[in-house]
């Protein structure tokens, strides 16, 4: 198949294993950290709402959704999603979580400019990420037929390329949540010492996902770029 080689399958299968590998030991410390009950008593959406009032924040709402490790903030509705898990249990899985989430309500309301980059990647990156191969290997396909083969393709790279964008830029916004978090944690006494050294673990290891696609997608990215350039 043009454009998809052993090259190409030995990167998507490394970062594919990084990725599992990553993803396994997260899912492992979140279940060794839901362990350790919180000493406040707290569920992970009082700890949310209760993260939101102290910054002052009044229009986001607080709301369980299915699944596990589904979490996530939505600008468009301001709200905090949060898993059943989280949103019902009361340990140091659920807290970091729960803190994390509302790091990025805190985000949007102080309208921290990554989150607003991110954001306005959307659109692009959502429509990208469904060209960028098939007009990658189509450009390929045609190098060797027409003249235009070539344009095809580094327009394919170039789509790509807005996704590996998108997974660097959501570095610094994944890991500024995780601070906020941390810093409003500790500050307000939310947690003991053990609880907290959990939260910390916990979500550098959710972090270290987000690393793992950005390397993985930057991998991916040179390598088409040196097969169209090898076609030149």
């Amino acid at each position: 198949m043009f454009g998809i080689d052993m090259g190409y399958m030995l990167i998507a299968g490394a970062f594919m294993l990084v990725s599992m590998l990553v993803s396994g030991r997260l899912k492992s410390k979140f279940a060794q950290y839901s362990k350790v009950h919180l000493r406040n008593g707290m569920s992970g959406a009082e700890i949310a709402e209760k993260m939101l009032a102290d910054h002052g924040i009044r229009d986001v709402q607080v709301i369980s959704t299915q699944g596990m490790l589904t979490d996530h903030y939505n600008p468009k509705n301001k709200t905090v999603n949060l898993s059943e898990g989280v949103y019902n249990q009361r340990n140091a899985s659920a807290a970091a979580v729960a803190a994390h989430e509302v790091g990025h309500a805190v985000q949007h309301a102080s309208s921290y400019q990554w989150l607003q980059m991110r954001s306005q990647l959307v659109p692009v990156v959502s429509v990208a990420s469904k060209l960028s191969m098939w007009v990658i290997i189509g450009g390929l396909a045609l190098m060797s037929s027409t003249a235009f083969g070539g344009t095809i393709a580094w327009a394919g790279v170039g789509l790509f390329g807005m996704g590996t964008l998108f997974s660097f830029v959501t570095l610094p916004v994944e890991y500024d949540a995780s601070n906020r978090a941390l810093a409003w944690l500790k500050r307000k006494n939310m947690v003991s010492q053990e609880e907290y050294a959990g939260a910390e673990d916990a979500l550098k290891w959710a972090a270290r996902t987000y690393v793992a696609a950005a390397i993985g997608s930057l991998a991916t990215l040179v390598y088409f770029a040196f097969r169209v350039a090898g076609r030149d």
